[in-house]
């Protein structure tokens, strides 16, 4: 086997049944990955030198693909389901076997890097793969030790061949493609899908099996730091501004979208972003616009003029999931060390496209639980095939997908974090206003930064709050820089029985979801429930 920059000698991958690669690549820097991406025609440089890849068939996450093994070390924890769905010891076996054959005379390329920036937590990750860009994704994306602490054994490996696929008659997956995950093994095989972020997600996944049973925090947010050292948190699914409103020039970045809380405080558990960037505003979001034009940064499936190289952020002809993966320093206000103090605010960040929710509001205690355990959003038309009116969405935790554990951990963990650390519990409705979807429009993102600014310098804490009739939340009576009539959705809606029958509606879904729940929650979070009727 080839050793070009291998960092020991007895790093082999024989433990893992591969022999017989070809060449395999160790720990390569980011020059030397553009250098094997271009020579085997991976990807194309931009005029401005980002990469630009094309991730083919699957351009977002496999989600039904994913299945955790069943086995004694973790069966009793994991909480079972639609979500985490079981997959056989013996197939798991049987398919890791033929997979690492799949290896033989095909090049490899190994990163050693680390999820969580606080060392007490930090878990050592092994990614072995067998595209060159995937290799530079891994080294972007999660933390890179130096030389000594590269040394240390791995104690999770995620291998990833998207050109292996899986024969389901065969080996029990659903489908061709496959993310499985086995605890006792720590290992993680994905397959027949060259879509990165399975890679990411699923080291996010074994964090939040791990680390909630050491008393630390999973949390799928992102999180800043103030001037005056106030840390602040926010919580969202995708396309609900997680990324682009924690990029804030007035405060230090920790971190975009995943994060612990422990008894010290928050930490990021990755070394780099991964933002949407479909539409992205050089001047809405001039930091994040900033990386999709510098060396180093990966550009998954955005449009491109082939002869000038310029890329197109407005183009949704691939996907509306256009992507940009770079290192957390390419932002030019961050928190190097990946972690701060105690959160001061909590904020949860909902697209409500029925445009009922108020755009900011604030949540007592149960309140924030509540939503945090129902995790809404809503998915407008033209984002997903068949969508052609808004659908509610809840992810719980604002992160179903990931969570492994049920959602009465994570929610009692952070209740005991908002209790100990005296926090303020804010959501924020980054979505529609004036109507739903289709004949309302979106919030403008002006005002929702002058809503998060009031949160965080205290000003929006001291202002009267009035209860929405419906959902409950605390509805503050004023924000500065923001038009009154904006903070009360129902009077930007022209027929206000239109509004009273979408607003109901949504509740019902919000009652009719946090049923599954509702044995695992206390009452007083229970009766602070949307009055539907």
């Amino acid at each position: 086997m080839e050793d070009k920059g291998r960092k020991r000698t007895d790093y082999e991958l024989d433990n893992y049944g591969i022999k017989d690669a070809r060449a395999v690549y160790w720990n390569l820097n980011t020059p030397e990955l553009y250098e094997e991406i271009a020579r085997r025609g991976e990807g194309i440089l931009s005029n401005h030198g980002a990469l630009i890849v094309d991730t083919g068939e699957h351009t977002g996450r496999a989600a039904k693909d994913k299945a955790i093994v069943r086995e004694s070390s973790s069966e009793d924890k994991v909480w079972w389901g639609e979500v985490n769905k079981e997959f056989s010891q013996e197939k798991f076996n049987a398919l890791r076997d033929r997979m690492m054959a799949h290896a033989k005379d095909r090049d490899l390329f190994v990163q050693d890097t680390f999820a969580g920036a606080d060392p007490r937590y930090r878990l050592p990750v092994r990614i072995i793969t067998e595209f060159a860009w995937h290799s530079l994704f891994a080294r972007t994306m999660f933390i890179r030790g130096v030389e000594q602490e590269i040394a240390h054994q791995p104690e999770f490996t995620v291998i990833n061949f998207p050109s292996f696929t899986a024969d389901p008659e065969r080996d029990g997956t659903r489908a061709a493609t496959f993310i499985l995950m086995d605890f006792s093994q720590r290992l993680v095989l994905i397959g027949g899908t060259s879509y990165a972020g399975e890679t990411k997600k699923s080291v996010f996944t074994i964090l939040n099996y791990l680390l909630p049973q050491r008393g630390v925090m999973s949390m799928h947010c992102s999180a800043n730091v103030g001037q005056l050292d106030d840390v602040a948190i926010f919580f969202g699914l995708s396309g609900t501004g997680k990324t682009t409103l924690s990029a804030d020039p007035e405060r230090r970045l920790v971190g975009d979208d995943e994060h612990g809380w422990s008894d010290d405080g928050v930490f990021n558990f990755e070394g780099g972003c991964y933002a949407k960037v479909i539409r992205l505003s050089p001047t809405a979001e001039p930091d994040i616009y900033r990386t999709t034009r510098m060396f180093g940064t990966i550009l998954e499936n955005v449009v491109y003029d082939e002869e000038t190289r310029e890329i197109d952020l407005d183009s949704a002809a691939k996907t509306e999931n256009t992507r940009a993966s770079y290192p957390l320093e390419s932002i030019p206000n961050i928190v190097p060390e990946g972690y701060a103090g105690h959160p001061r605010n909590i904020i949860m960040l909902t697209a409500d496209a029925f445009g009922v929710l108020p755009p900011v509001s604030r949540l007592t205690p149960e309140q924030a639980m509540y939503h945090f355990i129902s995790g809404y959003t809503a998915k407008v038309a033209g984002t997903e095939r068949g969508v052609t009116e808004p659908q509610a969405t809840f992810s719980a935790c604002f992160g179903a997908p990931f969570m492994v554990l049920h959602p009465g951990v994570y929610a009692d963990l952070l209740a005991q974090k908002i209790n100990e650390h005296n926090a303020n519990c804010w959501l924020i409705n980054t979505g529609w206003s004036g109507g739903p979807y289709g004949e309302g429009k979106r919030m403008e993102i002006k005002y929702t930064r002058a809503m998060i600014r009031a949160i965080l310098n205290g000003s929006l804490a001291s202002v009267e709050t009035r209860p929405d009739p419906i959902f409950g939340v605390g509805v503050p009576v004023s924000c500065p820089e923001v038009p009154t009539e904006v903070l009360t959705p129902r009077n930007t809606w022209k027929d206000k029985d239109a509004y009273d029958q979408k607003a109901r509606h949504l509740a019902r879904l919000f009652n009719e979801n946090f049923k599954k729940f509702s044995d695992g929650v206390s009452e007083q979070v229970r009766s602070v429930a949307p009055v539907a009727d």
